[in-house]
């Protein structure tokens, strides 16, 4: 009969960290061995959201899925972006009218000569990508037209485009992956009336 009292299966799994750390780093400096180590020991193996697939490309956690891409530029098309986000100050409100899309990024690299855009959004990929087309196709054209071959968001073959120059997250974390932006919303909204209703009982 095996011993498993909490001591010996704490020790249990404290030589089973290190197998898997020695496994992963191998000949690593042993301070970088030790910061898995203490990663490993401090994750709950029961945390809700471990990623998955968001569908056709990409990792979902919870309900939560990202999208990352990287593209070339044509030319003047960094400083033609750059432009437009002078002009709106960077924020496009009009992509809330895309419910499920919890933010967007957009960064230039390479001398200006590529772009890469990162974005987290509810659910899967396929309804994403043709949200962006119903919801706000002027706006993805506006941001993407500076792509080089970019076919429009209302072409037949803009799926493939986008998951050709997607890649999908090796690494990703999410703080609160059973939240969609429909739900943070509401509790937003939730919290400003008790807040409001308390400062007028005070």
């Amino acid at each position: 009969m095996s011993d498993t009292t909490p001591q010996n299966k704490s020790s249990n799994d404290l030589a089973d960290i290190k197998r898997k750390v020695q496994e992963v780093l191998g000949d690593a400096p042993d301070l970088l061995k030790l910061a898995l180590e203490n990663m490993l020991r401090e994750q709950d193996p029961n945390t809700e959201g471990h990623a998955g697939s968001a569908g056709r490309i990409g990792r979902q956690s919870g309900k939560i899925s990202e999208l990352t891409a990287m593209a070339n530029l044509k030319p003047g098309g960094a400083e033609r972006l750059r432009r437009i986000f002078k002009l709106v100050n960077g924020n496009f409100n009009g992509a809330q009218k895309v419910s499920t899309l919890h933010d967007m990024r957009f960064v230039f690299f390479e001398n200006d000569t590529k772009i890469l855009f990162a974005t987290t959004y509810d659910g899967d990929w396929d309804t994403y990508i043709e949200d962006f087309a119903t919801k706000i196709p002027d706006l993805m054209d506006l941001l993407f037209s500076s792509v080089e071959g970019w076919p429009g968001i209302t072409d037949p073959g803009v799926k493939d485009f986008i998951a050709g120059h997607q890649i999908t997250a090796d690494g990703w974390y999410v703080a609160n992956p059973n939240l969609s932006v429909v739900e943070t919303r509401r509790l937003q909204k939730q919290n400003d009336a008790l807040q409001e209703f308390l400062d007028k009982i005070a």
